[in-house]
C-alpha cells in the first residue's frame, strides 16, 4: 500500500494499493471507521469489481483506472455528486488524450459508441442517514474487453491527476447544489436519441429530450413524456426530426 498525499491536487488523499477485491468495498469500510472526506484509494489490479445492478467490471489489463473517492461534503443532492465525477472524468480524458467522451445517463462514459467508463456510487451512514458517500470510477486505459473502449494516450496516475484537479476546482467553486447540471446536460449523448430503458416494471421505449435539474431523464414516449429517475438505457439511434 503506498499513500502519496503530495503529489495530488488539494482536498484529495489518495493511497494506492497493488491489488483489492473492490475498491469501493475497501472505502466504505474505511468510510465506517472514519476516513476523512476526500480520501482515494486506487488498485493496480481488481479482482471483484462491480458496476450498477451488480455486474462485473474487468479489468485484466494493466494500466486501466480503478479508483473510488469519499465525499463527506456535498452530499446534497446525490445525483449531482456523480455527475461532477462524471464531468471531471470527461474533462480529463480530453485534457489527457485529446478525446471527448459522451456521457449516457445517468453516468456511464462512452467513445465511439462503445463503454469507456462507469460510475458507481454507493451512500453509508447510520440510522437511516447519509453521512458518506463512495463514487467508484473504472476507465480503461491500459485494457479494455473487446466490446469497449479505451484511452489510447495517457498513463492512469495523469489521468487520475487532471480527474482530481478538475473535481477540486469544481467543489471550491460550487454555489449552489445543482450548479453542475448545465455542463452534464452539454455532455449527455442521450439526449435526441431513441431510447430503450429497462425499469423494473417493463422496457420504455421513447426519445431522450432532456435531463432534470433533480437527474431525472425526460422520455417523450407514445403515451406523453415520462421522468425517469433510475434503469438501463439502451441507445438506438438518433431521433427522427
Amino acid at each position: 500500500m503506498t499513500a502519496r498525499d503530495d503529489i495530488w491536487p488539494p482536498y484529495f488523499a489518495v493511497t494506492v494499493v497493488t491489488q483489492t477485491g473492490s475498491t469501493n468495498a475497501d472505502l466504505i469500510v474505511a468510510a465506517a471507521e472514519g476516513a476523512g472526506d476526500g480520501t482515494v484509494l486506487v488498485a493496480d489490479h481488481q479482482t471483484a469489481g462491480r458496476g450498477r445492478r451488480d455486474r462485473r467490471w474487468d479489468s485484466e489489463g494493466s494500466g486501466n483506472l480503478l479508483a473510488s473517492i469519499l465525499f463527506r461534503r456535498h452530499l446534497d443532492p446525490l445525483h449531482a455528486l456523480t455527475q461532477r465525477v462524471a464531468v471531471a472524468a470527461v474533462r480529463a480524458c480530453q485534457q489527457v488524450a485529446g478525446v471527448t467522451p459522451s456521457i449516457k445517463w445517468p453516468n456511464d462514459l462512452l467513445l465511439d459508441g462503445r463503454k469507456l467508463a462507469g460510475i458507481l456510487a454507493q451512500a453509508g451512514g447510520a440510522a437511516n442517514r447519509v453521512d458518506y458517500v463512495v463514487v467508484g470510477l473504472g476507465l480503461n486505459i491500459g485494457w479494455a474487453p473487446p466490446d469497449a473502449a479505451r484511452l489510447l494516450h495517457g498513463s492512469r496516475d495523469e489521468v487520475l491527476f487532471a480527474l482530481l484537479d478538475v473535481l477540486s476546482r469544481q467543489l471550491d467553486a460550487s454555489g449552489s447544489p445543482d450548479d453542475i447540471h448545465d455542463e452534464y446536460r452539454s455532455l449527455l449523448g442521450t439526449i435526441g436519441l431513441e431510447v430503450r430503458i429497462e425499469v423494473p416494471d417493463g422496457d420504455l421505449f421513447g426519445t431522450a429530450v432532456d435531463v432534470e435539474r433533480d437527474g431525472r431523464l425526460v422520455v417523450e414516449t407514445d403515451s406523453g413524456r415520462q421522468l425517469v429517475s433510475a434503469g438501463d438505457v439502451i441507445h438506438m439511434r438518433p431521433a427522427a426530426t
